[in-house]
């Protein structure tokens, strides 16, 4: 038997030629050390050391070699794509570190900055009132009544004693709804809901009445075409104007502090008689010697003026259903809107309906 034949003629493969390898190694030394970030870092791993890069494909080649070959070729690629392993390792270590630097300044919080940027939500001022006004009468053994703001206009007007050549029925001061033969206005106050209670109920009847209320003003800084009131009305036996005026100064006192009273001066009103207008004694000066002359809430009256009231008309108690030779009752009626601009001291009417949020964020969110 002849001995091993140790002689033999390897295979040409190019891409195993050590000087093949080595220029696939040093494109891909350049091009890591070219990556300026971790994305690009990221696809030159792909290309240079991926199972479908050159040295990948190269390392796959070593198999065709005859076995005496193959170590040598084995050496060469795998030593070249380790020393690209590690120079990927140590550049991606640089990028890291220099990421983690950046986003320490891009992403840095400046504490000192307001925290606040959302504004916190706040209730409207005219919200809060009507409840205020609410939870005082509830307290007394009142009710809240609601009712529609598109009115029919015999419960606006002639339940309430305004015949049909009223001024008040006019355009000059009411919305009408078109066309006309229906008979539908824009509430031009809550007292229609003063006449629904007393066709559905049977006396006493302790209602107050706040809602929106419209009539054709224009809009300054004191008039609004739409506006806020509420409404009382009392229906029982023996009332009086007493009764009234005891209610009122309560109202007061509830709404601006102990101290607070309210007077009459004598008005008329078609729904009430008799009628008077109703003062309130100046919740700033409070009408006190040597500060009311000063005083520009009140330009030195020491009153400021806040309403209507009065006891109710009998026709209106016919109108509605009430017998008036056993029930007699008083009503009155109070504008929430200038309740709100005297009791916050606001000098325009028209920042209550702006929808400024600025306006309405120093009320926060009483209750």
């Amino acid at each position: 038997m002849s001995a091993p034949n140790k002689d033999y003629d390897p295979v040409e493969v190019t891409p195993l030629h050590a000087d093949e390898v080595e220029r696939m190694r040093d494109e891909a030394l350049a091009a890591i050390a070219s990556a300026d970030s971790l994305e690009r870092l990221k696809l030159v791993s792909h290309d240079h050391a991926g199972d479908r890069s050159a040295l990948g494909l190269a390392n796959r080649e070593i198999g065709a070699l005859p076995p005496q070959a193959r170590k040598d070729a084995g050496m060469r690629v795998g030593q070249a794509r380790g020393a690209i392993n590690k120079a990927l390792a140590a550049r991606s270590e640089i990028l890291e570190a220099e990421y983690e630097a950046n986003a320490l300044v891009d992403e840095a919080v400046d504490i000192t900055l307001p925290w606040d940027a959302t504004p916190i939500g706040a209730r409207h001022p005219l919200t809060t009132i009507q409840e205020t006004v609410a939870d005082i009468f509830v307290a007394m053994g009142w009710e809240v009544a609601e009712g529609p703001e598109v009115e029919a206009e015999w419960l606006n007007f002639d339940a309430l004693n305004l015949g049909p050549d009223h001024p008040a029925r006019t355009m000059q001061d009411t919305f009408w709804v078109t066309p006309e033969k229906t008979a539908l206005v824009l509430r031009t106050h809550t007292s229609p809901v003063q006449a629904r209670t007393m066709l559905t109920q049977e006396p006493p009847i302790y209602v107050i009445v706040p809602g929106r209320v419209f009539r054709t003003d224009e809009l300054d800084s004191t008039h609004s075409p739409v506006f806020h009131q509420v409404e009382g009305l009392a229906i029982d036996e023996g009332l009086t104007m007493a009764h009234l005026k005891g209610t009122l100064d309560h109202f007061a006192q509830a709404i601006y502090g102990p101290g607070m009273t309210t007077r009459f001066r004598p008005s008329y009103f078609p729904f009430t008689e008799p009628s008077a207008e109703m003062d309130l004694l100046c919740y700033v000066c409070h009408n006190e010697p040597g500060a009311v002359a000063e005083c520009r809430t009140c330009r030195g009256e020491g009153w400021v003026e806040w309403g209507g009231c009065g006891v109710v008309n009998p026709r209106v108690l016919i109108s509605c259903g009430v017998d008036p030779g056993r029930y007699s009752g008083f009503a009155f009626g109070i504008g929430l809107d200038r309740t709100i601009t005297g009791r916050y001291d606001i000098a325009d009417l028209r920042d209550l309906f702006d929808g400024d949020v600025r306006f309405t964020q120093p009320f926060g969110v009483e209750l």
